[in-house]
């Protein structure tokens, strides 16, 4: 069975949607960020304190090496998981990776709160987010055998259509056996 991987910025609901989307396949449910932070011991605003980005992508890399082995399981990535060609190389190996797309606008107001955003500690959240989006959002689309938007819809609602969607993908392929048989 093939694993099912969420992409998209931070804010876009990944986490969320990927624990209920797992429910619903029956399939369990890895967060390559927590995955991080069960590895080293250390929460991912800690990591980049210390080790900078530069760090955090190392070991976001080898997280997703070997999350991406495994078999029938939805995994929820981080926002800059696209930024390196191995990473995505990786993803679309790993399974059906499904862009959960959302607004910068739709960030923000998702994102306010949380202060385990290293690199929403700015003064300018709006700039950082549109700046990132402007890189990363055609990454995504690369990797993406699926886009679903997220902005103003409950995760009841995007799960629903990714399953749709999933099933729709698995009836083109004709392979018969799909991540929902």
């Amino acid at each position: 069975m093939r694993n099912t991987i969420l992409v998209g910025p931070m804010g876009a609901g990944k986490s969320t949607i990927g624990r209920m989307l797992a429910k619903e396949l029956r399939l369990p449910f890895k967060d390559s960020d927590k995955e991080i932070e069960q590895r080293t011991g250390a929460n991912i605003p800690w990591i980049f304190d210390v080790e900078g980005e530069v760090g955090f992508r190392e070991r976001e890399h080898a997280a997703l090496a070997a999350l991406c082995q495994c078999e029938g399981l939805v995994l929820a990535t981080g926002g800059g998981a696209v930024l390196r060609e191995d990473n995505r190389e990786l993803l679309r190996a790993g399974g059906r990776v499904i862009y959960l797309r959302t607004s910068v606008e739709q960030q923000l107001e998702r994102t306010a709160r949380d202060r385990n955003r290293p690199l929403l500690r700015g003064v300018d959240p709006r700039g950082v987010l549109s700046s990132l989006m402007e890189v990363r959002d055609p990454l995504y689309r690369s990797v993406a055998d699926i886009v679903v938007e997220t902005d103003e819809r409950p995760p009841r609602l995007v799960v629903t259509e990714i399953l749709d969607r999933l099933r729709a993908l698995g009836a083109r392929e004709g392979s018969g056996r799909t991540a929902l048989s």
